[in-house]
């Protein structure tokens, strides 16, 4: 493929795409923005004063693939939670987990699979960097439809097989942006054994689970280790964006086996910027802290429960079992989100701004996403005008 036109086909981008829809038309309210997944609960308290205590550090270079420090917490908190033992080696901190799914595609996919070109499978709808990093390798980006039928998880095993022998890479989110399907433990163990017999990379995108109903969804590197997967087998990607509301902070990590991290670090030290060092000393603070998370959960099952009560007799309505998300089915979702936004000030996001066009469809055309990632008064105020303008 000719690099100078690699990107040439790429639809408008997401955020750009919605201002053009939106931004011509007056509100018809006072507006309300729930387009976007900023968390607005509070970070913890601490994040100041550790901050200006490390400020001098802003003059040293950081180290590239982490502080042991912040490695330790990481780990750390991978222990707690997961219960698997993470060394220092298999452990990268990350400006943001954007950078390291991109990245880690750009260190870890072949040239070619199975004699071909390779493939790269993402669910649909999907995070956009996941189809950016399959056309950056030069890899076919093949979207897996999750819909209400899958339970709004991929079904990797329905790709065909000659499909499945070329994948190089498989993305996945759990709990799912934007359905927030949690995978369970059958889920993974049918993962890992299709990406065994196909022997391709999972790479799990976990940024939202720290943020459920009720029981912590399972990892990727918790089901790695009871399957008996080889730790190459997977990369998982975290962040302290959602779970510690620290969005600008751009502070993640991703993890997994020794050989695959050393890889992805290789590319950083060639391509990358690592993170500044004060941010690292209050990243391994952050990490080491439940407490604000516990805080931050019980935020968002409130609201969950809100959504419920206000939504919960619109035909289609399902109620998530994590993230901070409504998929909500509204017919076409383009047009609903332009009604809503010119009848009622509501912004929402067209399903189909963050899904694909395949031979079965586009599985976000019928759906808008709605964040409730805003104070509760604001979520019921927002959710309450969504209902009456739609049921009106």
């Amino acid at each position: 493929m000719d690099l100078s036109k690699r990107f040439a086909d790429l639809p408008v981008a997401t955020w750009p795409r919605l201002r053009g829809l939106l931004d011509p038309v007056q509100p018809g309210g006072e507006p309300i923005n729930m387009t976007i997944g900023e968390p607005q609960h509070a970070f913890p308290d601490f994040v100041p004063e550790v901050l200006n205590a490390e400020m001098a550090r802003f003059a040293k270079y950081p180290d590239n693939n982490g502080e042991p420090a912040l490695l330790d917490a990481i780990g750390g908190w991978l222990h707690r939670r997961y219960g698997v033992i993470v060394a220092k080696d298999q452990i990268m901190a990350l400006n943001g987990t954007r950078e390291g799914l991109y990245n880690a595609a750009m260190a870890l996919c072949p040239a070619t699979k199975a004699g071909q070109r390779p493939v790269v499978l993402s669910p649909n709808p999907f995070y956009p960097v996941y189809g950016v990093a399959a056309l950056s390798v030069g890899a076919d980006a093949v979207f897996v439809n999750a819909t209400a039928e899958t339970g709004h998880l991929p079904d990797f095993a329905s790709v065909p097989v000659d499909v499945l022998d070329r994948t190089a890479i498989a993305y996945i989110c759990s709990p799912a942006n934007p359905q927030g399907a949690v995978a369970d433990k059958a889920y993974w163990r049918d993962l890992f054994a299709l990406a065994e017999r196909h022997d391709f990379i999972i790479f799990a995108d976990e940024c939202y689970s720290e943020i459920y109903r009720d029981a912590p969804p399972p990892g990727a590197l918790e089901m790695a280790a009871e399957v008996g997967a080889s730790p190459e087998r997977v990369i998982v990607f975290h962040s302290l964006s959602k779970r510690s509301n620290l969005a600008g902070l751009r502070s993640g990590f991703c993890a997994g086996g020794p050989k695959s991290i050393a890889r992805i670090r290789q590319l950083r030290a060639y391509a990358g910027a690592p993170l500044p060092g004060p941010i690292q000393t209050l990243s391994a603070q952050v990490w080491a802290d439940e407490d604000h998370v516990a805080i931050s959960r019980k935020l968002y099952q409130d609201k969950f429960d809100a959504a419920d009560r206000i939504l919960g007799n619109l035909p289609g309505y399902h109620s998530p079992e994590a993230g901070f998300f409504l998929w909500l089915p509204v017919g076409n979702g383009e047009e609903t989100a332009l009604r809503l936004w010119r009848e009622s000030g509501v912004r929402t996001l067209p399903g189909a701004y963050i899904s694909r066009d395949t031979p079965d469809g586009n599985p976000g055309e019928n759906y808008i996403r709605v964040a409730l990632v805003a104070p509760i008064e604001d979520v019921q105020r927002g959710l309450t005008l969504l209902r009456d303008c739609i049921t009106g």
